[in-house]
Order: C-alpha cells, then sequence, then structure tokens
C-alpha cells in the first residue's frame, strides 16, 4: 500500500460511522487523485461525488475546486479530509459546505491541528522516517529544519505561515460557527508517512505522552439559521 491508500483504508471506518445510511447523496472536498473514500462510498451503495482538480477522471469525479462546484441538488453529507488546512479563503469554504447540504445534513472532517506539531512530536516522527521512493513531505520538513539552523518552533511556525496552512483551532472555529458538532476527538496523524509504523504504535506514543495527538476527527450537523 501506499501512503495515502494506508491512510485512507484506516480512517475509513470512522468516516463511514457518522453518515446516513444509503443510497445517501455524499460529497467529498479534496478527494485527490486517487478518489478518496468515493470508491468505498460507492461500493457500500452511497450516490458520491469527488472534488478536486486532480481528481480522477470518470462520472463520480468532478475536476474542479468546492468553490467552482454547482451541485445539481444538495447533499446528505459531506467528507473534508485534510482538505481544509490549505484552502484560500476557510470561511467561504466552510459557508458554502453548509449551503450544499440538506438540513441537518452531516458534515465529517478529518484535519491536522498544526499548532500540535511541536518538537518533541516531529522528533519522534523523523526518527521513524522512510527512505528511498517512500520520501514524503516529512522527510522534507525534517531536512529544511537541520539546514535552517533554526529552533523547531521558529522553523515550523514560519514554514506553516509561507504556506499559508490554517491551524486546527482556526478550522474548529469556522466549522463551529455554521455547524452543531457531534464529535470532536484528537488521534494518530503521521503513522502513513512512517517507516514500519502503525496506527496503534502513534496512538501508544500519544497514550504514554511521548507526542500530542495531531489529527482532528470531527462530526457535525448543519445549524439552521
Amino acid at each position: 500500500m501506499t501512503p495515502d491508500e494506508r491512510w485512507l483504508a484506516s480512517l475509513w471506518p470512522s468516516v463511514r460511522a457518522p453518515l446516513p445510511a444509503p443510497p445517501a447523496r455524499v460529497l467529498e472536498i479534496g478527494c485527490g487523485p486517487l478518489g478518496g473514500f468515493v470508491p468505498m462510498l460507492r461500493a457500500d451503495g452511497y450516490a458520491a461525488t469527488g472534488i478536486d482538480p486532480e481528481a480522477p477522471e470518470g462520472a463520480d469525479f468532478s475536476r474542479t475546486g468546492f468553490e467552482d462546484y454547482q451541485p445539481s441538488r444538495p447533499a446528505d453529507a459531506i467528507i473534508a479530509c485534510t482538505s481544509l488546512h490549505h484552502v484560500a479563503d476557510l470561511g467561504r469554504v466552510v459557508d458554502l459546505a453548509a449551503a450544499a447540504l440538506v438540513p441537518a445534513g452531516v458534515l465529517v472532517v478529518v484535519e491536522w491541528a498544526r499548532e500540535r506539531f511541536d518538537e518533541a512530536t516531529a522528533g519522534w516522527c523523523f526518527a521513524r522516517l522512510p527512505s528511498g521512493e517512500d520520501r514524503g513531505w516529512l522527510n522534507d520538513r525534517c531536512e529544511q529544519w537541520q539546514a535552517s539552523g533554526r529552533s523547531w518552533d521558529a522553523y515550523v511556525r514560519s514554514w506553516a505561515d509561507g504556506e499559508s496552512l490554517h491551524s486546527g483551532e482556526g478550522i474548529l472555529r469556522a466549522l463551529r460557527a455554521r455547524f452543531e458538532t457531534r464529535e470532536l476527538g484528537y488521534g494518530a496523524y503521521f503513522f502513513a508517512e512512517l517507516s514500519d509504523t502503525s496506527e496503534a504504535d502513534e496512538l501508544a506514543a500519544i497514550e504514554t505522552g511521548q507526542i500530542r495527538a495531531n489529527r482532528i476527527q470531527y462530526h457535525g450537523t448543519r445549524r439552521e439559521s
């Protein structure tokens, strides 16, 4: 499995749990080139559409940004998996998500609380980096930090600001303004990008206080005005 495939397979049960029963209509914001959860949703009987400029070709996908997507009718649920922390206008995207849902429609969000990526967590990850073709974004963070000569906090803050990444708390503020929170938890975020590291391994490190939980697991329902 690729890191993306490991990630999707591990998250699927928690993403699937709060969804209404099939054949509900589900939109996925930022499904990526693998199609995100759309193949699994379709296999479970959902009327699912993935929205992403880099989405696969096919009738189940729309190759556009969510800001430009024109739904034919409201969705029963929307999934956004690690797609909100880098959008240009977070408030607008969350507003559009609320508008695209039926009354009391479900929003499922998996996100990164980047402000929890402290030096201890980074060090734990960097000790487990893959090599060769499996290298990923964590390898780049490690190498750029070491080359910078800066403290971890200064480096990662500068990098996140340069990438215009939204914080986890900022994402949650935007969600709470528009949705009623039904679930909010934190969990393992990095395992799929690491060598010989399972989700259980990362959770154990979180539980023993070695690292911080970086994954936000949220679902809410559309708030009526």
